[in-house]
C-alpha cells in the first residue's frame, strides 16, 4: 500500500514538473514580420514578445545583414532616416507599422530591432525589398579575436570653449590583443556613450592597423558628445558584437552659457528702459512759457550778488568838473552869450 502511494506520489511531481517546463527560463527577445516581402514605399506591420515591459525600441531596415551574423555593417547600413520608435506594453509585447525603403547597402536585409533605454537587446526579422539590388555578404574573419589587455583611458582636458557650451571631447585609449590564429586588419570598433540609465548611442569607427596573432596594440578612439552636454557619462568599446571595455565621464557644467544669458537678461531689460524713456521724454509736449529745461538745482543757496553803488562826490568836485575846470566858474555863473560884458 505504501509503495502504490510513493509511486502515486512521483508520478503527481513528474506530471507537474513536465508541465511546468525548466525553472527560471526567460523568454528571448522576437520580432515578427506581416510580410517577408515588400517593395520600396510599401508598410510592413512588426510585431515583437519577450522584450523588456515599458522598454523604448527603434526599428530599421538595415542591409548587410543575416539572421545568423546579424547587420555585418554596423548602423551605417542601416536607413537611419526612416526607423520608428516604439514602446512596448507591460507584457512586453509591441505591433507598429514600419515603411520599407532601399537601406544604403545591398541586401540580404533585415528589419533590425533594438532598445534605446536600458539593458541592451536586439533581433532582427529577414525581409527581401523588392527591387534592391542583392550582393553576397564578405566571407567571415575567423581566427582573429581581440581581447582587452588593460585599462582604458580618457585622453583630454575641458578648455574654456568647452566652458562656454562646445562639445566636450575625450580620446579612449585602449591596449587590446589578438588571442586568435589570423591576423586582425583593420578593425572596425564600436564607440558609445551613454548619459545616466539610457543605452549607449554607438557609432562605428575603423582603426588603420594590423595585429598579428599574438600581438597586442595601443588605440586610440576620438570620443565627442553633444553641445553643452554635462553629467555623468560612461564610454564604451565594443568589438564583434562584444563589450571590451566601459569607463566614466564625469563632464563639468557649461557656466559659461549660463553666465552669458544671466548678462543678457540683465542687459537687455535695462537697455530697452532706458531708450523707453528716451523716447517718452522725446514725445512728451511741451507747456507754453516753458519752452527751455529749467537748470538743474544742485542743492547749494546761490551767493547774493551785489552791485557796487556810485561812491558820493566830493564837495568841492561836481560830476562834470574836473580838474581842468577848477578855476572856472561853474556852469550857474556863465554869462549869457546874448548878454553885454
Amino acid at each position: 500500500m505504501r509503495r502504490t502511494c510513493a509511486g502515486a506520489v512521483l508520478l503527481v511531481l513528474l506530471a507537474v514538473l513536465a508541465g511546468a517546463g525548466p525553472v527560471g527560463a526567460v523568454e528571448r527577445p522576437r520580432v515578427e514580420l506581416s510580410a517577408a516581402q515588400a517593395g520600396a514605399g510599401g508598410v510592413v506591420t512588426v510585431s515583437g514578445s519577450g522584450w523588456r515591459a515599458r522598454a523604448l525600441l527603434t526599428m530599421l531596415v538595415c542591409g548587410q545583414a543575416e539572421l545568423e551574423r546579424g547587420v555585418t555593417g554596423g548602423s551605417n547600413s542601416c536607413a537611419n532616416a526612416d526607423g520608428r520608435a516604439v514602446t512596448t506594453d507591460a507584457e512586453g509585447r509591441f505591433r507598429r507599422t514600419l515603411p520599407v525603403v532601399e537601406p544604403p547597402v545591398p541586401c540580404p536585409c533585415v528589419v533590425h530591432v533594438e532598445t534605446v533605454t536600458g539593458a541592451d537587446a536586439e533581433a532582427d526579422a529577414a525581409l527581401q525589398v523588392a527591387g534592391h539590388t542583392v550582393e553576397p555578404l564578405p566571407a567571415e574573419r575567423s581566427g582573429g579575436r581581440l581581447s582587452l589587455l588593460a585599462d582604458t583611458r580618457l585622453r583630454g582636458e575641458s578648455g574654456l570653449l568647452t566652458w562656454f557650451g562646445s562639445p566636450p571631447a575625450r580620446t579612449l585609449e585602449v591596449t587590446v590583443g589578438n588571442v586568435g590564429t589570423s591576423p586582425v586588419k583593420n578593425p572596425v570598433f564600436q564607440v558609445g556613450t551613454a548619459h545616466g540609465v539610457f543605452a549607449p548611442q554607438w557609432q562605428d569607427q575603423r582603426w588603420r592597423g594590423t595585429i598579428r596573432p599574438g600581438g597586442e596594440a595601443r588605440i586610440e578612439l576620438p570620443v565627442e558628445l553633444a553641445a553643452g552636454a554635462h553629467g555623468d557619462y560612461t564610454v564604451s568599446l565594443k568589438y564583434g558584437g562584444k563589450v571590451l571595455a566601459e569607463h566614466p565621464w564625469g563632464v563639468g557644467r557649461p557656466w559659461g552659457v549660463t553666465l552669458f544669458w544671466a548678462l543678457v537678461l540683465l542687459v537687455v531689460p535695462a537697455a530697452l528702459l532706458r531708450a523707453g524713456l528716451a523716447l517718452v521724454d522725446h514725445l512728451r509736449p511741451r507747456r507754453p512759457g516753458h519752452a527751455a529745461r529749467p537748470a538743474r538745482r544742485t542743492g547749494l543757496r546761490p551767493s547774493r550778488v551785489t552791485t557796487p553803488s556810485a561812491a558820493p562826490a566830493l564837495p568841492w568836485v561836481t560830476p562834470d568838473a574836473g580838474p581842468e575846470d577848477a578855476g572856472r566858474p561853474s556852469a550857474s555863473y556863465r554869462k549869457d552869450p546874448t548878454t553885454k560884458a
